[in-house]
């Protein structure tokens, strides 16, 4: 997965957990493309202090994940779930009944993932 995905991703779900600061310099830093020069300038820290900062709330972020594997369901879920649509989309074109049992795997599949 591409890098700026994941930590999209791990941002928007445990973000909350990081303090309100490091919130606002992840976001700052990574969502929104502010360069670690600029949001160390603006809060009066060194470039070094600022990368640190993001790096540290990236580790926090990877170690979240690794105890709650709440991303990875969410992919495997989102996953299981494009494929049901374009079983659907495809039926639907084709003028054909879909496959119930295939349907059936893939609820199913969903329904233990949550």
């Amino acid at each position: 997965m591409e890098q700026f995905v994941r930590q999209t991703l791990l941002f928007d779900f445990y973000g909350e957990l990081l303090t309100r600061h490091q919130q606002e310099m992840y976001e700052a830093v990574v969502m929104n493309d502010v360069s670690c020069s600029e949001a160390a300038a603006a809060e009066g820290i060194s470039r070094q202090g600022m990368h640190d900062l993001i790096r540290r709330c990236d580790r926090q972020l990877e170690e979240y994940e690794s105890k709650l594997h709440l991303v990875e369901r969410f992919i495997r879920v989102r996953s299981c779930a494009r494929r049901m649509h374009d079983l659907l989309s495809e039926a639907q074109a084709t003028h054909t009944e879909p496959d119930t049992g295939l349907l059936m795997d893939m609820t199913r599949e969903i329904l233990e993932e949550l």
